[in-house]
């Protein structure tokens, strides 16, 4: 079975390789204050674990979001505060999969300021 391009983990431990749009927004949707994050990889990129994005559910019901594209100097974060309703998770998931799949312009969507840790 060849290597998937794509792979989502949350907060639980249940790993979905290859996620669709449907099952992305699904993690994220089941996100609570127990379960506060889904990270979704890129395998097809080098350096290894170090292309990805994740999501953290915040207190207030908000997302803390970062990408991460290949080392400590190009880690970035934003965040996103959604409305308090059954598709609260649409605009991370629609931002996820534009990242993911390298659609134009997923950076402008948001205001992106450089994380240091």
């Amino acid at each position: 079975m060849a290597e998937p391009r794509l792979r989502a983990i949350e907060a639980g431990g249940r790993v979905v390789d290859d996620p669709t749009e449907e099952e992305l927004h699904d993690l994220l949707s089941e996100m609570n204050l127990w379960h506060r994050y889904v990270i979704l990889e890129r395998c097809d990129l080098e350096p290894r674990s170090q292309h990805y994005m994740q999501a953290y559910l915040n207190d207030d019901m908000s997302y803390q979001v970062e990408y991460r594209a290949g080392g400590p100097d190009q880690h970035y974060q934003t965040h996103i505060s959604t409305p308090h309703e059954l598709d609260r998770p649409k605009p991370v998931a629609d931002l996820m999969m534009d990242w993911a799949h390298d659609r134009p312009g997923w950076r402008e969507t948001t205001q992106w300021v450089p994380l240091r840790v």
